[in-house]
């Protein structure tokens, strides 16, 4: 399956999963957790806030070597929404793509996942653990504060 006929396929428009495809187009399926898109909208938020010229969005999805990969958050430009618009999935990564970790997610594919987005042109990767910790990447290493937006906060809180 291509991912317009995902994104398409009645029998997967209302599942309470995070769909991706692997290499070979096969549906890869993360469950959802209320938390977990809690956090993904309130980064969003922030981000929203933090950057102007831009904006912050969630599930931004994104063609790789790997297949199609879907970030839990990211922010574009106004730049790169102008040559990119709504397309499906983007060829190329926003400035910015954020994972919102779950308890399927292992370290391995974190790192799989980084290196694809900055294949893609990503200038940062966020990585933000489920108790909010945030974690900041360039393409050469991890950060204490994100070097596009410095006054973005290393730990996000839900109210309650």
């Amino acid at each position: 399956m291509n991912w317009q006929e995902v994104c398409s396929h009645p029998a997967l428009k209302d599942l309470p999963f995070k769909l991706e495809t692997d290499r070979w187009g096969h549906i890869v399926m993360s469950p959802a957790s209320n938390r977990r898109s809690r956090l993904q909208s309130l980064i969003a938020r922030l981000l929203d806030r933090a950057v102007d010229g831009g904006e912050a969005f969630v599930g931004c999805s994104l063609a790789t070597t790997e297949g199609v990969k879907v970030a839990n958050v990211a922010w574009a430009s106004a730049d790169f929404l102008r040559r990119h618009g709504n397309t499906d999935p983007y060829p190329s990564a926003p400035e910015i793509v954020v994972e919102v970790l779950s308890p399927s997610n292992s370290r391995a594919e974190m790192e799989e996942k980084k290196a694809l987005y900055f294949a893609r042109g990503a200038q940062e990767v966020w990585i933000c653990s489920d108790e909010g910790v945030m974690t900041f990447y360039d393409t050469v290493k991890a950060r204490k504060l994100s070097l596009l937006v410095p006054a973005f906060p290393t730990r996000v809180e839900l109210p309650f």
